[in-house]
């Protein structure tokens, strides 16, 4: 495979995503239009790491108490800490992981990065959501899809504008799981800060940046449908299920998410 070409001259999403959280694999423009977002929406970054929070508490409960011991990751994004193999193999070293993602820069790290147990399995595949026929074919090399699988869309499918195209895309990927699978999906919204994040979305779209829209909770609640929505059902990821402190309710973020049990 020929290496990845790296456009510096136009921010990337997942450079962005990786600035906010405190990575470093991003540049010069990645971190002018982060910093231009912070400066219209300060806690953009707070919802950045909520969101990696929520990703860890969910896939902690899926190993723990749900049985899952083998994820398909899609939107992987650039690499981080506390990936989703980091933390499900922390709990059982035989669990396996697919991630997936339709940017080959991303997989260039995440091929030479997210590499996990010697007792488990990580595969990497480069595809998009949208194909979710050759992610299944693809994935089948390392997961076994007659036992539950957690399937784990973090802002991804805000991606696809379209409605009917985003409904599809997983809904396919949740029929072909068995009884006992979970969906873990997060997405953005504009329900907390409104016009302004909506304004920002498109001018970060505008610069450059992968086209991204939000939905309303009830929106993302239809992800869900068909399924047993566990709770708190879809709500901020900062409030899903936290660990339990003295400081009170977190604050909300931008990005909603939930957990819903297939079959």
């Amino acid at each position: 495979m020929e290496p990845a070409q790296i456009d510096i001259s136009v921010p990337q999403s997942a450079r962005i995503w990786n600035y906010w959280l405190g990575g470093k694999d991003n540049y010069a423009v990645d971190r002018a239009a982060g910093d231009a977002v912070l400066v219209r929406i300060p806690d953009i970054a707070s919802g950045a790491r909520a969101e990696r929070a929520f990703l860890k508490r969910a896939v902690r409960f899926l190993v723990r108490e749900a049985g899952i011991h083998q994820f398909l990751d899609i939107g992987t994004g650039l690499p981080t800490l506390e990936n989703t193999h980091q933390v499900a193999q922390e709990l059982d070293p035989t669990c396996r992981i697919v991630y997936v993602d339709n940017d080959p820069l991303v997989m260039a790290h995440v091929r030479v990065l997210l590499v996990g147990t010697p007792e488990g399995a990580t595969d990497h595949v480069q595809a998009d959501l949208r194909d979710p026929e050759t992610i299944l074919a693809a994935a089948g090399r390392t997961l076994d899809f007659g036992e539950p699988v957690g399937l784990v869309l973090l802002g991804v499918v805000n991606h696809i504008m379209d409605d009917a195209e985003a409904s599809c895309a997983v809904a396919r990927l949740v029929a072909a799981l068995p009884a006992g699978s979970h969906l873990v999906l997060s997405h953005s919204t504009a329900e907390i800060h409104g016009e302004l994040m909506l304004e920002v979305m498109r001018e970060t779209t505008s610069r450059g940046g992968t086209p991204i829209r939000a939905r309303t909770r009830g929106e993302i609640e239809r992800f869900f449908d068909g399924m047993e929505l566990l709770d708190p059902g879809v709500v901020s990821c900062s409030r899903w299920r936290p660990v339990v402190s003295g400081a009170g309710e977190p604050a909300e973020v931008y990005l909603f998410g939930g957990v819903g049990r297939i079959g």
